[in-house]
């Protein structure tokens, strides 16, 4: 017997297992991108009061 008798009786076998290492990968790529992006929370920016006129010093403080 040579390795050719064996060879497509382990085709199967040999399926299952690339399978299971794409989804494996897959994965990983997956938790890895989870991991990297995670939610953004955007700090809301106080709103100027509209009330109130509009300074020179509120448009060029960076503070404010």
């Amino acid at each position: 017997m040579g390795i050719h008798y064996d060879y497509k009786s382990k085709r199967g076998e040999r399926a299952m297992l690339k399978e299971a290492k794409r989804k494996e990968r897959l994965a990983l790529r997956k938790a890895k991108r989870a991991s990297t992006n995670p939610v953004e929370h955007v700090e809301e920016e106080k709103m100027h009061d509209i009330n109130k006129p509009i300074t020179l010093d509120d448009l060029t403080n960076p503070n404010k």
